[in-house]
């Protein structure tokens, strides 16, 4: 811990306002890059209860990505069992599968966590870097913006004193009341969902009958609902609050157990937490302001049906890491940070909606509806529940159709290493090696000058995967996203001139 008593005169690469995930999570970003990094939380400790349980391949490849996965896969569990999906009379009508096996992120699809825990181990890889301060108990009062800087007004809560903080960036990772979104002026676009649900999270005591030991969607319009095994004895239920129910009854451990007693009494599990949350379905128009940028829930709120919140926010993190390293460093214009609300927000948006949708589908309380549902799934019309896979918004892309703009997997190598390992957080050029020897010196004097990997596609994998695309290179972007393809040394020298580390 620091305080901002003696930090006034430094002006910092970085500062991060909230350290939860994503807060957390960029800390870790930038300060593996060797950035200077202020973080301020107002809290004094980790949130100690439940709230997220799930991220998918993609998040724990940006864990790989901050040096600290095998932490993480030693705090975690991959969903090996998938979603069921039962109607009101136990009748199974879908199931989304899981595996242990390597998805296209080089580990599991999906992993559930105990969010405490991952947030120690977070916090725990950023004591690795010195110049990363992190201020607990300083709340920010007053965000001052200038050409050069900004200057944040710090209250310390627990000595009572204010100070000040300076840096070129500031990062809003506050939340959904965020204090930097504010600032902005950011206006909130609703996508529909406001609905209460009741969460309930127990421990299971020596004993507790066999739950599933996958994750269970009640589609009953009698009352939704959702059961899911979490890590170790946790486990947890999502309730939708129906018409006429009164929240402070269904907090009351009484009315906890009635709503459960089909599968648990209270003699097998002590109640950790028992909380009524409204689903969101909002995400701001406008992420950035000069040197104010937002992340995670300050930018956006995602209903919990996909697993997908936490998992956004993380995302934020791994896209605007890269960028403003290359901007403080010079290699690229501040613009390159324009890039970031038009990459993020039509991928999140895209996660909302379908979100929304498979909300409106779990949530059906009318019984006629239910059964037309009922009937199309048991028809093989699961309509839609495929994980989706957006592309990124207009950006620093070239190319307009897919794989552009999506993540490019990560196989593990003939030599048994992981391809993100392999590469490190740089732009990396993947390709045959015809194509590689016939681009001009110039170009390779620039990938040499900005280190861009350059890879022949040597491996089984790598040119399996050109060939299923029709294409001999790719270029990859530090955050492991498909800037583009190329079939000829003209292509490759034009998206070589559109990066921005040159």
């Amino acid at each position: 811990m620091s305080t901002t008593a003696d930090m006034s005169a430094q002006l910092f690469d970085v500062a991060i306002i909230g350290y939860g995930p994503a807060g957390v999570t960029l800390a870790n970003l930038l300060g593996q890059a060797g950035l200077s990094v202020c973080v301020l939380e107002k809290e004094a400790a980790i949130y100690p209860l439940p709230r997220a349980i799930h991220f998918d391949g993609e998040v724990m490849r940006i864990f790989q990505s901050a040096g600290l996965r095998p932490q993480i896969e030693a705090i975690s569990r991959p969903g090996l069992k998938g979603m069921h999906f039962l109607n009101a009379s136990g009748e199974t009508l879908l199931i989304r599968g899981g595996t242990n096996a390597h998805g296209p992120h080089g580990c599991a699809n999906n992993y559930y966590f105990h969010q405490p825990e991952l947030e120690q181990v977070l916090r725990d890889g950023v004591k690795r870097f010195a110049q990363v301060r992190v201020c607990l108990e300083h709340e920010v009062t007053q965000i001052t913006q200038t050409p050069e800087q900004v200057q944040l007004e710090v209250r310390d809560l627990q000595a009572g004193s204010s100070g000040q903080v300076r840096a070129r960036y500031v990062v809003g990772c506050d939340g959904a009341r965020s204090l930097v979104r504010k600032e902005i002026g950011s206006p909130m676009k609703d996508l529909g969902l406001h609905q209460p649900w009741l969460v309930f999270d127990v421990i299971l005591k020596k004993g507790a009958p066999a739950l599933p030991d996958h994750t269970v969607q009640h589609c009953d319009p009698a009352r939704p609902m959702t059961y899911c095994n979490v890590t170790g004895n946790r486990r947890r239920w999502e309730i939708m609050l129906m018409p006429g129910d009164d929240p402070a009854t269904l907090v009351q451990p009484e009315t906890l157990w009635k709503m459960v007693s089909r599968w648990l009494t209270p003699a097998q599990a002590d109640i950790e937490r028992a909380v009524i949350y409204t689903f969101h379905s909002v995400i701001a128009e406008g992420w950035r302001q000069g040197r104010l940028l937002l992340a995670g829930d300050a930018a956006h709120q995602t209903p919990p049906f996909l697993g997908q919140g936490m998992c956004a926010a993380l995302r934020d993190a791994a896209n605007l890491s890269w960028k403003l390293q290359a901007v403080l460093a010079g290699r690229a214009p501040d613009s390159l940070l324009d890039s970031y609300e038009s990459e993020r927000s039509p991928h999140v948006n895209e996660f909302i909606e379908l979100a929304v949708r498979l909300g409106d589908i779990i949530q059906t309380t009318d019984p006629e509806l239910a059964r037309e549902r009922d009937q199309r799934f048991k028809a093989g019309q699961p309509e839609i529940f495929e994980f989706p896979s957006p592309r990124l918004g207009p950006g620093l892309l070239l190319g307009d159709t897919a794989p552009v703009g999506q993540p490019f997997p990560q196989p593990i190598l003939a030599d048994g290493q992981l391809l993100d390992t392999l590469l490190g957080e740089r732009f990396a050029v993947i390709g045959r090696q015809a194509l590689l020897s016939s681009v001009t010196a110039a170009t390779r004097q620039l990938w040499q000058q900005a280190d861009v990997v350059q890879l022949p596609a040597a491996d089984p994998s790598l040119s399996a995967w050109l060939d299923e695309q029709h294409v001999d290179a790719v270029v990859l972007r530090p955050d492991r996203y498909i800037m583009g393809m190329a079939t000829s040394p003209k292509e490759l020298e034009t998206i070589t001139a559109r990066m921005p580390c040159l």
